[in-house]
């Protein structure tokens, strides 16, 4: 597995999803699809080196079921590798079902831990926007996290030694990063157990159980995107705290990006938490872009 390089958004109307990334991110419309397994239209944005997929049903299907039940926001976690189709031979040995749409594949999530996954070719692209691109996908368990690391290694040939176990008493989980190529990216499935009562995951697994429930991105410029984003009266939330003063990053409200949570780090600062923390270059000192 190479890294995760797109993330498939189910939105009632494309257009205006389309209009709140341009205008917070710089993200660009690079072209649209069909997809007849999902049912839907896509409309594929530029994301830093990554894209973000917006995908509009065209009738009955995956995606309008998606947004009946959930209203909307993060439908599919994408991953890319050089030899896709070595890759599916090898998932299919083990007994999942994987199914062919155009030039992707798709991994059911009822296989997967809650985890629906689109499998694509990795090609190098040029860098788009602020964001720089996407990292990290994370899976929330009612089940052991244990059992989904293990499956997920197995699934797309990892190095469980290069996992980095995780936990956090304040948002009440513990779990692990399944780094794919650690040190040299930061790209992985976050799996995250609930083992709290009354935080927001709790409630989360409560209601959709082994689930997919965020997803990140790291920023070359992050004073730039607080900026967007408080000019726009968008609602994020500061990692330290402080709106005001924020060096290393939010996380957006699903309110106001169309049902998507999703981390923004900057530049590096996501190793402090991946198991190389002296990677972690220190802030601007003139709040500028890194």
């Amino acid at each position: 597995m190479d890294r995760v390089d797109r993330i498939q958004i189910a939105v009632n109307s494309a257009a205006d999803v389309v209009v709140s990334f341009e205008s917070l991110f710089d993200a660009e419309l690079v072209r649209r699809e069909k997809s007849r397994y999902l049912g839907a239209n896509k409309t594929i944005l530029a994301f830093g080196e990554s894209e973000i997929e917006l995908c509009e049903p065209d009738g009955s299907g995956l995606t309008a079921d998606f947004l009946a039940a959930r209203g909307g926001g993060l439908m599919t976690a994408g991953l890319c590798c050089n030899e896709p189709e070595r890759l599916k031979a090898h998932i299919e040995a083990l007994g999942f079902e994987c199914i062919d749409d155009g030039e992707q594949f798709y991994l059911p999530g009822q296989d997967h831990y809650g985890m629906a996954f689109v499998i694509s070719k990795s090609y190098p692209r040029r860098r788009v926007g602020l964001a720089s691109f996407l990292y990290e996908v994370t899976n929330t368990l009612v089940s052991d996290w244990r059992f989904a690391a293990a499956h997920f290694a197995g699934l797309f040939q990892l190095e469980a030694r290069n996992f980095n176990k995780i936990g956090s008493p304040a948002f009440g989980y513990e779990g692990t990063l399944t780094m794919f190529n650690s040190p040299d990216r930061l790209d992985r499935i976050e799996l995250s157990q609930v083992v709290a009562e009354g935080v927001p995951m709790a409630r989360w697994v409560k209601k959709h159980g082994d689930s997919m429930y965020m997803c990140y991105c790291e920023t070359h410029d992050m004073e730039a995107l607080t900026e967007r984003f408080r000019s726009a009266g968008v609602r994020w939330t500061p990692r330290s705290g402080d709106p005001l003063d924020e060096p290393d990053g939010l996380w957006t409200d699903p309110r106001d990006m169309h049902g998507l949570l999703m981390g923004v780090s900057r530049d590096t600062a996501g190793w402090d938490w991946s198991g190389h923390p002296e990677a972690v270059d220190p802030p601007p000192r003139d709040g500028g872009a890194h």
